[in-house]
């Protein structure tokens, strides 16, 4: 079988600080809720038991922090941004649930580079990039900081 998916060629010099993309958009439907919580386990009547929910805080079912989570990586992953220059993920920082998301949103995110580093390594560099998820009314409803190790065009000399 072969990839009809050929992004450009990228290295961790191709990501300046500043550099930023915006990703097309995904709907969250119940049936996305309800694939997580058989995939994941998580069966929290938030998430699965639409009378409990109509009772709480939001009033309704609402998506899991880490579908949300789940989405937002695949968005920007869908965008060829990286390419295929990502190694490892190294961590993930501060991520935030800053509003709910709900059956029917439709999410994007705004990825920044926030900062670049050397690596231990000389063929490689450490990217920090700020992930921001973003409703269709342009709120936003998660928030978190991905570091990753990426391969470098030319590697540094020791």
């Amino acid at each position: 079988m072969t990839s009809t998916w050929a992004p450009e060629e990228r290295y961790f010099e191709d990501f300046p600080v500043g550099q930023e993309i915006l990703t097309g958009g995904r709907t969250v439907d119940q049936a996305d809720i309800n694939l997580f919580a058989g995939l994941t386990g998580d069966n929290y009547p938030l998430h699965v038991n639409a009378m409990w929910a109509e009772t709480g805080r939001f009033g309704e079912r609402i998506a899991h922090g880490p579908l949300t989570f789940s989405i937002a990586v695949g968005l920007v992953a869908l965008t060829g941004w990286y390419s295929d220059c990502i190694e490892a993920l190294i961590e993930c920082r501060s991520m935030r649930a800053t509003a709910p998301v709900r059956s029917g949103d439709t999410l994007r995110v705004r990825a920044t580079v926030l900062e670049t580093e050397p690596h231990k390594s000389p063929k490689y560099g450490v990217l920090h990039v700020g992930y921001d998820v973003i409703n269709q009314k342009d709120e936003s409803v998660m928030n978190f900081h991905w570091v990753m190790l990426a391969r470098r065009r030319t590697p540094l000399e020791i």
